[in-house]
């Protein structure tokens, strides 16, 4: 994969290398990783990295910094603007034991991120970019939160993350825990950041669960994802887990 810089200038440019060049390295790992064990057979053909400006106005009019694009991931390397994306999200809410987190927040969270969009690129997810994603994605969409904070965060960093979004969902649930997370799909892209983040917290605590109850058995967690894909869309696949 290439790594490609799209800023305004080239001395935003340089406040973000080390930190690219150290992500650079550690996407590589992983993708290493994910090639022999998940089946990524056709990567992407670049990484870019952007300003949040450009990538949620330009690039895109996501209110996230990072997403894929056929074959181009945008990515924000900027960790202090990612620290204030997740403050917001936040909204009112009193959380004095979460917000100290995401003030803090570690730069391998954001390398998470960058992760998370990489693994969208695995075969073993079902049809592709060019399909309409309006069918259950939260698994997709927790099984690449999963895979990558898995493989980049310790087991304290790990246990961390989850806790918060444990955390996040039960603050939230009745603001925006009103309806199915099958309903997760392109639409919920229209939401608020909030209302968007909340069922990606259901989604990577789903899959974690998931991936609990069988006993870390990912790969058959793929297959049976597969098989309802292919077999069983008359039922929910909430339904179909049994979650």
């Amino acid at each position: 994969m290439k790594h490609v810089y799209a800023f305004e200038s080239s001395s935003e440019s340089e406040r973000y290398q080390a930190r690219i060049s150290r992500f650079t390295q550690k996407l590589s790992d992983y993708q290493c990783y994910l090639e022999a064990n998940f089946e990524l057979k056709e990567p992407p053909e670049a990484f870019v990295w952007t300003s949040e400006e450009l990538a949620t106005t330009v690039f895109s009019k996501l209110p996230i910094p990072a997403f894929t694009n056929r074959n181009l991931i945008y990515i924000s390397p900027d960790l202090d603007g990612w620290r204030q994306l997740f403050l917001r999200q936040l909204e009112d809410k009193h959380v004095p034991e979460i917000r100290p987190y995401y003030e803090q927040m570690p730069e391998a969270q954001v390398l998470t991120i960058a992760g998370h969009e990489l693994t969208h690129h695995l075969d073993l997810f079902p049809g592709g970019f060019e399909d309409a994603r309006e069918d259950s994605i939260w698994f997709e969409e927790g099984m690449c939160d999963y895979l990558s904070r898995s493989f980049f965060l310790s087991n304290d960093e790990l246990q961390k993350i989850t806790e918060v979004e444990t955390e996040l969902v039960s603050q939230f649930q009745e603001q925006y825990g009103t309806h199915s997370l099958n309903t997760f799909g392109q639409e919920s892209y229209s939401g608020t950041l909030t209302s968007i983040m909340f069922d990606y917290w259901r989604s990577f605590l789903t899959v974690k669960e998931l991936v609990e109850r069988s006993d870390d058995d990912i790969l058959t967690i793929f297959k049976a994802y597969q098989h309802w894909y292919n077999h069983e869309k008359t039922i929910s696949l909430t339904d179909y887990f049994e979650i």
